[in-house]
């Protein structure tokens, strides 16, 4: 679709539509319309995710009015689908009148700047008595698409033949001159020559950033003109953000934040009122949130927005209303999940290191000081490739020198893991500021010995110091300086030599015992029961904070270069490969079992858990958890258990079956995940099938 292309036509559009007395009908019978219309690839997915989307925050707004909106893969090109109910039907608006004038804003997955910001003229339409009046009088579909087009694509209507004389367009055209007060109001004051006026500024957001996000901002700047007050909201929605004029922030008697999503930018607006609510207050009644900012001015005991927001971008979302431990763990995921891709590419690195080079890279020959792929890279190179080298038995010349130098690189990457986790568990807690005391303290942790547990302790200790630091009420002139060398010197030092001096040792005490206590298990029963608890927890919550634990148990015992984690390592990885394989299974199996979309997604689900991507499953553990993640998990404990009885390893900390070459005992590794993909897919369809009779 070009930018040409109206986002709504004829075919689009029904008038006294008999859609049905539910919403989840009109929904349906819309999604179907835009389906029918060629803007869709299935009528069922688009609906389905639409109704998603209505889950998630009901979709009426005051006035008869309910807008329906999703980001759907299925939907080919961006899409306005209207119907004009003959019986109105309740979307849940705040005045609660039912709709009667719905439209389905189907916008794809990667829908460009354009036609979200054409979209978001259409949100603003919404807000606008005239624009909404025109619809429900208009006569024909061709009228409403004529209005629409000329409120959202006026371009589209200009030289069109006898566009002039059709009243649904002037109608429309007036509509949209309401609309570009928007972008006037941003510098208008600005150049005003008595500096009387009052300015109030904000920010909106919804978690889609199609509608709501612009209706709350039309809204607030619609209800400022009647109070004869110059509002501005900037709408930051799923497109580009058209950020306010900073010299109009600068004038901003007070701040007002419709949000559903933290706030960019928020040191913008540091020392001013501010009225703080989620975006439907906005949609609902902006004049009262309006009169709330104009009586907060002259309030000295009003709320302002923190100075120190000026560095806590990244965490303002677990601020306040988040409960410490909930903020603890979210801030140890956010750490986790910036750590895998050290742990990914260094470990694949190495495993291909290994392919090309041999196992013996890894090895530091007796009386050598470095490894072979150390002595490889540091004596060698293409002009001269290296021939019998002390410790190497497995290859020699360009495929010696090639798998050192993968296997050094790998190494490095590696070298991040500890601080990588920390320094982003710190992010995590305190913003920006906390980045380089976190990594500081991951490098600690590995000099005394304290491995992973060393990070996590180091990582949120400089998370909580840093994000102390940052509260700190200080002196105007002392604020620039904060986030750049107060923060990091001040947390490294003081957190840094608390890990030297006290905690340091007693940690890396505890992290030698956890190896040995490993190593331990890695024989007899023990090793059994391990890969069975394991198994568990990789399918449990698949690639959720469970899921997440065991792979970095996993992984980071991998460093450590020892049989026992080379077998934690296969069994995490074989047994979060089984779900996503079982579904599939299953689906082919016993297809009237599950909805279309299911199928379809079955159809794809295989390849991810080949890859060893765990969350290929959610789809399906969303729909129907209490079938599938039992099941999942029981395939998953046998999967486990089957690894570590095998004596199955891997060297390698993802790629699932596309790092073979890594794997000890390959055939102990299929074998035990067939073995638990069959368990899994035999107990979804028992279930399911239990289930569809009952």
């Amino acid at each position: 679709m070009t930018d040409s292309t109206p986002l709504i036509i004829p075919e689009l559009v029904v008038l006294d539509a008999q859609a049905g007395p539910a919403k989840e009908d009109v929904i349906d019978f819309l999604a179907a319309t835009v389906a029918g219309a060629g803007r869709a690839s299935t009528s069922e997915g688009l609906a389905e995710d639409a109704r998603a989307r209505e889950a998630t925050a009901p979709t009426g707004i005051p006035g008869g009015i309910a807008i329906p909106h999703c980001r759907s893969p299925h939907v080919l090109a961006p899409s306005l689908g209207f119907a004009r109910l003959a019986e109105p039907v309740d979307f849940g608006a705040a005045d609660g009148v039912p709709a009667d004038l719905v439209f389905m804003i189907a916008a794809p997955d990667g829908a460009d700047d354009v036609h979200l910001q054409l979209l978001a003229k259409l949100a603003r339409g919404l807000m606008q008595a005239e624009f909404t009046g025109a619809l429900r009088e208009a006569d024909s579909a061709e009228d409403v698409a004529r209005i629409v087009t000329g409120q959202v694509q006026p371009e589209l209507l200009e030289g069109a033949e006898g566009a002039e004389g059709a009243e649904g367009a002037e109608d429309s055209k007036g509509a949209q001159a309401a609309d570009k007060p928007k972008d006037d109001a941003v510098s208008a004051p600005a150049a005003k020559a008595s500096g009387e006026e009052v300015v109030i500024v904000g920010v909106s957001s919804c978690p889609t950033g199609i509608a709501h996000t612009f209706m709350a901002a039309e809204a607030l700047e619609q209800a400022g003109k009647d109070r004869g007050v110059t509002v501005a909201i900037e709408g930051q929605g799923s497109g580009k953000i058209d950020a306010l004029d900073p010299a109009l922030v600068e004038r901003a008697s007070a701040v007002i934040f419709a949000h559903d999503l933290p706030v960019k930018g928020r040191e913008r607006f540091a020392g001013k009122p501010v009225i703080d609510v989620g975006v439907k207050a906005a949609v609902n009644d902006a004049g009262a949130l309006v009169d709330q900012a104009l009586a907060a001015i002259d309030d000295p005991s009003a709320a302002r927005v923190p100075a120190a927001a000026a560095s806590q971008d990244a965490s303002e979302e677990a601020e306040g209303s988040v409960h410490w431990a909930r903020r603890l763990q979210q801030a140890v995921m956010t750490g986790v999940s910036y750590m895998i891709p050290f742990v990914a590419a260094g470990g694949l690195l190495i495993a291909l290191g290994f392919l090309f080079g041999g196992y013996d890279i890894a090895l530091t020959p007796e009386g050598a000081t470095d490894s072979v792929a150390a002595t490889v890279v540091n004596e060698y190179s293409l002009t001269n490739l290296p021939g019998t080298v002390a410790g190497a038995e497995y290859a020699t010349g360009f495929m010696l020198y090639l798998g050192s130098v993968l296997f050094m690189l790998g190494q490095a990457a590696m070298g991040f893991l500890v601080p990588a986790l920390a320094g982003y568990i710190a992010f995590g807690l305190a913003g920006r500021p906390g980045i380089a005391p976190g990594f500081a303290m991951g490098v600690v942790a590995g000099a005394v010995g304290a491995g992973f547990i060393g990070g996590l302790v180091g990582g949120i200790l400089a998370g909580y110091f840093a994000a102390w630091l940052v509260g700190l009420d200080v002196p105007r002139w002392l604020r620039g300086l904060m986030p750049v060398v107060v923060i990091p010197l001040g947390t490294t030092l003081v957190v840094g030599s608390l890990m030297y001096m006290v905690l340091g040792r007693p940690l890396g005490t505890l992290m030698t015992n956890l190896q040995d206590g490993l190593t331990a298990m890695s024989g007899g029963g023990s090793a059994i029961f391990l890969g069975i608890i394991l198994g568990l927890m990789m399918c449990f919550d698949l690639g959720g904070p469970v899921n997440k634990a065991a792979y970095l148990f996993g992984t980071a015992g991998l460093a450590a270069n020892t049989q026992a984690s080379f077998e934690i390592m296969a069994a995490v990885m074989a047994a979060g490969m089984v779900p996503p394989i079982a579904v599939s299974v299953a689906t082919f199996l016993r297809p009237r079992l599950f909805t279309k979309a299911e199928v379809e997604n079955g159809r794809s689900a295989w390849l991810l858990g080949l890859s060893f991507i765990s969350e290929g499953a959610i789809p399906f553990a969303a729909a129907d958890p209490l079938r599938i993640i039992p099941s999942t998990m029981a395939g998953g404990a046998v999967t486990g258990a089957l690894c570590m009885a095998m004596h199955v390893g891997s060297r390698a900390p993802h790629g699932g079956l596309f790092v073979a070459f890594a794997i000890q005992n390959v055939f102990g590794f299929i074998l035990a995940i067939l073995a638990g993909v069959a368990v899994t897919a035999a107990l979804v369809v028992l279930l399911k099938s239990h289930a569809h009779k009952a």
